[in-house]
């Protein structure tokens, strides 16, 4: 515990700071006065750059209300701050220990102690279940230790990101929590695996040691998989029960229920009273007390000055246990704060019991990730000030941490002494790094290859293939093969296609720019393509271009311009014509629409009788045309859309015979929107010569609702809170997908005979696309937001990718086994601003796909 500094606030709410308990990466932790003198409460701060981001403070408030819910014995009841005042949490203060600090400080707990310890976290995990919540983020650093029995950290937004530090070369390296062995297989977690985590951490309090999940991370995982767990230290009144949740099959371990019954028939609480701690971790927790509930704070505030060496002078801390002691034997305010920590560890508590799925449908956990890195060409500031790490005082409870490092060096390898001379982590960049953990993600990108300067990825510039990814561990991102980034002082690009499997082609308002797809290489820049909104295929030897006002052919070796196309001369009869955004392409023929104004001469007035009035028409047209051939296929008059005109269609399905569209709803003129009566109308033309076939209605899917065609005459759409599929001959129904009432359904993706799914819910899955039959359903774990995350499937149709603003989520297309999650911090603005742009993912062969975020691309390996 420290001063308040002078920047710090002296009120949160009713909340008087007294005095920091302790600082992390992405909250501050202040011992603070209630309305009541003699309440003592920890305040949990976010970071500012943190609160700003809307997806923290989506998960911040979504779990705030979850601990609301769930308040109680040993879970705390937050007072989170009100809309506008901040972002924050408070809860009353506990003097404790956590369990790794315990071990740390005495060892091994007594036979006793555990029974306590494990009667009231499987109570705990029993009134959870009961809940239809899954309880997650057990660990020995979320435990705590009070006097009067164990008790749980509360179940912050800071999840994924909990233990984390700052690395050489702009790196932050994420200490994580257990898994299980359903977890390592692929498959989502439930009450049972809440068990075996609970297995481990009894184990771990009678012992000092983790079966199963000690040592590197890689060899732990297939350990917790398929090894067999030593558990000849445990205590013998312990071993059976130990042993028992420790089964490979979770239909094999007790219920959290039964557990606590054999642990303390008579309660943890009853069996506490008298004394159930040690004599050194009692006196611990007194002297905890005493110290923060001192008659005076510390003295005033003090400068804000430097608090730990530059990253390249301190030693490593791979392998540090989560809660590994502190030096004074554990400062106050081991409490429950979202987000919280004890001192010296970035975000300790934040880590913690996390509720998943509390409603009728309980989303499956994440698999663990373990590394994030910060490219350094985004980070340019001084390193944070983070609190030190301590050396560990017993062996590393589960996962050690994982670093990024050159092929060649051990992650564990001391930073070199000399002084750094390329740019460091800076403040913003890490706050805004940690925020993708705030917001609940499991965070990607190991040995990330730093940005140059000129956005190339300065790790592999050579035309040699990047090297194999080493084995991942279950749930982290592949190694990406390479990234790219815009330079800083470039345009965002307009727009990136991938063309011919070989290059990654942007443009923005300043020109195109070709990557090569191999090495993250730049092949080409041409300013003379500049403003180009679209990227196709022409042909096996060209590339073709969308401008506002032409068409463009370049070469894919150098860029040069082939052939140009300028609207006023390729299309006669439509002079100034204005395109809307391409509606679709199929082979070498692409879609789309353009309009133009003619002036209509009034009618010759009757004798005696003034002129009427010249007026403007708006004459609008649907093109086909061949970008092999450069060619007009055929035009077709169409109705204009909204002023100024051009209606803009979006392509439904292109089938052999026909293709079917919808109109964007922007460009739906008044009348068109009262016809239409809250429905879409979509249209149908014959691919050879262009002529309509039909106007149709399906439904109730409205003018924006999700829609999307197949090869069968089938149109599937979104119907209220569900998902309707049609008979696009006839519009006859065939089969509806039942929603919640949250749901809304997003655009699906059809591939062989399945169709995924997409939704508000922020769930993807499989139906079989003839019936509707649900075959898989999974959560992204997202916070649910206003919109679907987008699909996008590999080129091997083995891997479905998930994107939306806060994460790209990877499933197994078959099965929908949650593969990895991946979230990159995003480049600042100038002005500091945190990028917001939403994922967009592009397949690029049948084993990689481009992950983009406004200037950062990479590139995943993918089945």
């Amino acid at each position: 515990m420290e001063a308040l500094r002078q920047d710090d606030p002296r009120r949160f709410g009713p909340y008087t700071t007294l005095a920091r308990v302790r600082e992390s990466a992405v909250a501050v932790h202040f011992l603070a006065r209630g309305a009541d003198r003699g309440d003592l409460a920890v305040v949990t701060a976010a970071r500012p750059a943190l609160a700003s981001v809307p997806a923290f403070r989506r998960r911040f408030r979504s779990e705030a209300r979850t601990a609301e819910r769930l308040a109680g014995g040993p879970v705390p009841q937050p007072d989170v701050s009100p809309e506008g005042d901040g972002l924050w949490t408070a809860t009353a203060y506990v003097p404790a220990v956590t369990l790794s600090e315990a071990i740390g400080l005495a060892g091994p707990l007594p036979e006793r102690a555990v029974r306590v310890l494990g009667a009231g976290l499987a109570g705990t995990l029993s009134r959870v279940h009961a809940s239809g919540a899954v309880f997650q983020g057990l660990a020995p650093g979320t435990v705590l230790l009070a006097e009067d029995g164990p008790r749980l950290t509360a179940f912050g937004p800071l999840g994924a990101a909990a233990h984390a530090e700052a690395r050489e070369g702009g790196q932050l390296s994420v200490r994580l929590g257990y898994l299980t062995p359903e977890q390592v297989e692929g498959q989502e977690a439930g009450p049972a695996s809440d068990l075996f985590v609970l297995g481990l951490l009894l184990a771990y309090a009678a012992t000092g040691t983790t079966p199963l999940a000690d040592g590197p991370a890689e060899e732990a995982a297939e350990r917790i998989a398929h090894g067999s767990a030593e558990l000849g230290s445990v205590p013998v009144g312990l071993r059976a029960l130990v042993a028992g949740c420790l089964s490979k099959d979770p239909a094999g371990r007790p219920t959290a229920g039964s557990v606590a019954a054999e642990l303390a028939p008579e309660g943890a609480a009853d069996r506490a009273q008298g004394g159930w701690l040690p004599a050194v971790l009692a006196a611990a927790v007194t002297d905890q007390a005493a110290r923060a509930r001192a008659p005076e704070p510390p003295a005033g505030p003090v400068d804000d000055g430097p608090r730990v060496p530059p990253v390249e002078d301190r030693t490593p801390t791979d392998g540090v246990p989560t809660g590994a002691a502190l030096p004074d034997g554990g400062a106050p305010g081991h409490v429950v704060p979202p987000g919280g920590g004890h001192d010296g560890d970035p975000g300790e508590d934040s880590r913690t019991t996390r509720f998943l799925g509390t409603g009728a449908r309980t989303p499956g956990s994440d698999r663990a990730t373990a590394q994030l890195t910060l490219p350094e060409e985004v980070t340019n500031a001084a390193p944070p000030r983070l609190p030190a790490a301590v050396p560990p005082p017993a062996q590393p409870y589960a996962y050690p941490a994982f670093t990024a490092a050159p092929p060649d060096l051990p992650a564990a390898a001391p930073p070199a002494a000399a002084p750094r001379t390329g740019p460091v982590t800076g403040r913003r960049a890490l706050l805004t790094a940690v925020a993708a953990g705030a917001a609940g993600l499991v965070l990607g990108g190991a040995a990330v290859a730093a940005l140059g300067s000129d956005g190339s990825a300065s790790a592999t510039t050579d035309e040699k293939p990047a090297a194999e990814p080493r084995p991942a561990l279950p749930g982290r991102p592949p190694e990406p093969r390479w990234t790219y980034a815009r330079p800083a002082k470039a345009p965002a690009p307009l727009t990136a296609g991938v063309w011919q499997d070989r290059l990654l082609v942007l443009t923005d308002t300043a020109g195109a720019t070709a990557v090569d797809l191999r090495t993250g290489r730049k092949v080409w820049e041409r300013a003379d393509a500049a403003g180009a909104q679209s990227v196709l295929t022409a042909g096996e030897d060209l590339c073709f271009l969308a401008a506002p006002t032409e068409f463009l052919w370049l070469s894919p070796e150098d860029g040069r311009i082939r052939h140009r196309v300028r609207f006023v001369d390729q299309f006669v009869g439509v002079p100034d014509m204005k395109v809307a955004p391409l509606t679709g392409q199929s082979g070498s023929v692409l879609w789309f629409t353009g309009s133009h104004t003619v002036t209509v001469r009034a009618p010759k007035p009757k004798k005696g009788k003034k002129r009427g009035k010249d007026t403007q028409v708006v004459k609008a047209y649907f093109f086909a045309y061949d970008v092999v051939r450069r060619e007009e296929v055929w035009r077709v008059a169409v109705p204009a859309g909204r002023a100024p005109g051009t209606p803009a269609y979006r392509l439904i399905a292109a089938r052999n015979a026909d293709l079917v569209v919808r109109q964007d709803a922007g460009t739906l003129t008044p009348a068109d929107v009262r016809a239409g009566q809250g429905k879409a109308v979509f249209r149908c033309f014959d691919r050879t010569t262009g002529k309509p076939l039909w106007n149709r209605r399906f439904g109730t899917v409205a003018p924006g609702g999700a829609a999307a065609g197949d090869q069968e005459g089938r149109l599937f759409g979104a119907v209220g809170d569900d998902l309707g599929a049609f008979e696009t001959g006839s519009g006859k129904p065939l089969w509806t997908l039942n929603g919640t009432a949250s749901s809304v359904f997003g655009t699906p993706v059809a591939a062989g005979a399945l169709l995924h799914t997409t939704n508000r819910d922020q769930e993807v899955g499989a139906v079989e696309r003839a019936t509707g039959k649900v075959l898989w359903r999974r959560s992204t774990e997202v916070p649910a937001g206003d919109g679907c995350p987008a699909l996008t499937l590999s080129g091997s149709g083995r891997t479905l990718l998930a994107a939306d603003a806060s994460q790209v989520t990877a499933f197994a297309a078959a099965d929908g086994r949650r593969l990895w999650k991946f979230q990159d911090i995003g480049a600042p603005a100038p002005d500091g601003a945190a990028v917001t742009a939403p994922y967009r993912v592009l397949a690029a062969g049948k084993t990689s796909v481009v992950v983009q975020r406004e200037r950062a691309f990479y590139a995943f390996p993918v089945e």
